[in-house]
């Protein structure tokens, strides 16, 4: 053993006996030997403990008062004790019961058959021991023995690897040099080459360049052949004034959608009626978005966001929805007209309803071969249109106790629910998520659907809260809040026939022919106004693309914000603004209606 100092073998050395010095300085043959033979006197021993008695035992019965000799207790085990214990109850005073059990040796005594038993035993753990202290020293000695052996496996290894990488190194070392003087020679030809093909592509763009400046000379002076040189600077300010190729003559873009835009001339005294028309329509015309998308109305007290959700019914029915209503701070009376449900089981049953219709249509679509467009058209032909409305839905999750139903109510409606044609509206005083319907873990969904909040304020008199008239609106994914103007209504609409009230919708409107009147003033000034009206107008070619590329797709309803990422022209896509003059050329030849914004209504041929 290596010792680390002096001190440490001495230490070791005092606490080893004789015996194990003498033993660990035998080779490992005579070692094996010395363990059996100890092993082998354990067992030995131990065998011979194991066997027979190594005390007499005399053998007792009680005689029981019929005669009979009773020599067993209840376990069968027989009564028996040794000679010294016998001797001392008779002492004591044994009963005369007690006799010796005649059956066992002679007069019970039974003489032992291993009076060295405890030897033997003695013998047996001895060898035992010694056999064990042999193997632990043999133990021991391996451990110091394999560590030195693991050492020297790793020198040899380590050794091995550092030749193989110094053979390896050598052969990079070459591979290397002979790499660097190759790309050396490569990197000469190639500059003496692209030094040569600079020179060409210069002198070719020059020729490009002199030869397109010539062109452009040639095509002005044939654009002006005749002119005088005061028409030739008007021609070009006209040019230069012109931001847009879907704008003519003079018009430019800035004065196109300038809301103080007049037409000057012949035309001043149809032109302000029509245009106020327009400017009074634009007011409102945003409460269309909350007719086919799912909607939040929110706000304090008094700010009109049940007068505002009634409006959004009306139009809903008059678009074709079947309209449901859950409000449970109502009654019938307040709903003519429409399909309503006051009271909790009622509204948690149409809940219910709801969930599974989703549920069936999403597999119904999933599982067929329609498009999503398809798959719609298909919906309002069978009357399936449904839209839902809940009112005061903040106290929704204090009395529908299936959490469960709330919850997934809640994650299909504000998800999955506008492309089934089965949009909802949604009434509370926040845009919490404990206001809606209670339910946990929808602010993602809340933050990006489509909100309404109506605006409130304190009646400086009687102090009640009253609506301002006025509203902030963010759209669908968006994070930008919106100043609208609410619908101007004097009553609160109770019965839901088809037509609005006239205090709801104040405006007299636009008639075919004065919506073509303003479109030939405001983008076709190059044409005669009265001739729109005779005669249909021919669409551009990009606007005949655009026009064949939505009856292609079966859209009835063509929404700019959907189908601008798919409208391409040989590989081109185009701006909002592009495509929306477009669909004004579309609109004016008669071929659709303007149903909001960014939105029209192909007219079925």
């Amino acid at each position: 053993m290596n010792y680390l100092s002096e001190k440490h073998k001495q230490l070791s050395e005092s606490q080893q006996s004789g015996l194990m010095k003498w033993f660990g300085q035998l080779p490992m043959d005579k070692k094996a030997v010395a363990i059996g033979l100890s092993l082998t006197v354990g067992i030995s021993s131990a065998a011979m403990a194991w066997k027979g008695e190594s005390s007499d035992r005399i053998y007792f019965c009680l005689r029981t008062p019929q005669k009979k000799l009773v020599c067993q207790d209840q376990n069968n085990r027989p009564f028996r004790m040794t000679p010294f214990y016998w001797s001392q109850w008779q002492l004591e005073g044994m009963p005369r019961q007690v006799v010796r059990n005649p059956a066992m040796g002679v007069n019970g005594l039974v003489k032992a058959t291993n009076p060295y038993k405890p030897f033997w035993a003695f013998g047996g753990f001895l060898g035992f021991a010694l056999a064990g202290w042999m193997l632990r020293h043999c133990q021991d000695e391996e451990k110091q023995r394999a560590v030195f052996e693991d050492i020297a496996q790793k020198r040899d290894a380590a050794k091995a690897e550092m030749a193989a990488r110094s053979e390896l190194l050598e052969s990079c070392r070459d591979v290397a040099i002979a790499e660097v003087q190759l790309q050396a020679d490569l990197d000469l030809i190639a500059n003496d080459r692209t030094v040569d093909i600079q020179k060409a592509e210069i002198y070719a763009h020059t020729e490009i360049e002199v030869t397109q400046m010539e062109a452009t000379d040639a095509i002005f002076e044939a654009q002006t052949a005749g002119m005088t040189e005061e028409q030739k600077a008007d021609y070009i300010k006209q040019l230069r004034e012109m931001k847009t190729p879907y704008l003519q003559g003079s018009q430019t873009l800035a004065g196109t959608i300038d809301p103080n835009d007049k037409v000057t001339g012949s035309e001043a005294g149809a032109m302000p009626s029509a245009a106020s028309y327009a400017s009074q329509d634009n007011k409102t015309a945003w409460v269309q978005n909350l007719v086919k998308q799912t909607a939040l109305i929110w706000g304090n007290q008094g700010g009109g966001k049940s007068w505002l959700a009634r409006y959004v019914i009306q139009l809903k029915k008059q678009a074709g929805y079947r309209v449901i209503v859950l409000d449970p701070d109502s009654n019938r009376s307040e709903w003519r007209e429409v399909e309503s449900y006051h009271s909790w089981d009622d509204i948690e049953q149409q809940i219910r309803d709801y969930v599974q219709e989703l549920e069936s249509r999403l597999k119904t679509f999933n599982n067929s071969s329609l498009s999503e467009s398809q798959w719609r058209q298909k919906l309002w032909a069978e009357g399936k249109a449904l839209s839902l409305i809940c009112e005061e839905a903040t106290t929704y999750a204090d009395f529908i106790k299936d959490a469960e139903l709330l919850e997934k109510f809640g994650k299909l409606a504000l998800t999955k629910s506008r492309k089934q044609e089965m949009p909802l509206t949604v009434v509370a005083h926040n845009n919490t998520q404990t206001c809606l319907f209670g339910i946990k873990g929808l602010h993602n969904l809340v933050s990006k659907m489509l909100q309404v909040e109506c605006l409130a304020e304190v009646d400086p008199i009687t102090l009640q809260p009253k609506s301002t008239g006025f509203a902030k609106v963010k759209l669908d994914s968006s994070n930008e809040w919106l100043d609208v103007i609410l619908p101007k209504m004097t009553a609160k609409i109770s019965d839901f026939s088809d037509a609005l009230p006239a205090e709801s919708n104040p405006n007299p409107p636009i008639d075919k022919a004065t919506l073509e009147r303003i479109y030939e003033l405001e983008f076709n000034l190059g044409n005669k106004a009265g001739d729109t009206q005779d005669e249909p107008k021919k669409l551009s070619t990009m606007a005949q693309k655009l026009y064949e590329y939505l009856t292609r797709t079966e859209r009835i309803e063509a929404d700019v914000r959907e189908f601008k990422g798919n409208f391409k022209v040989n590989g081109e896509r185009f701006s909002v603004e592009q495509i929306k003059g477009w669909m004004y050329e579309i609109v004016g030849a008669g071929l659709g209606d303007w149903i909001a914004e960014g939105v029209i209504k192909l007219n079925q041929i």
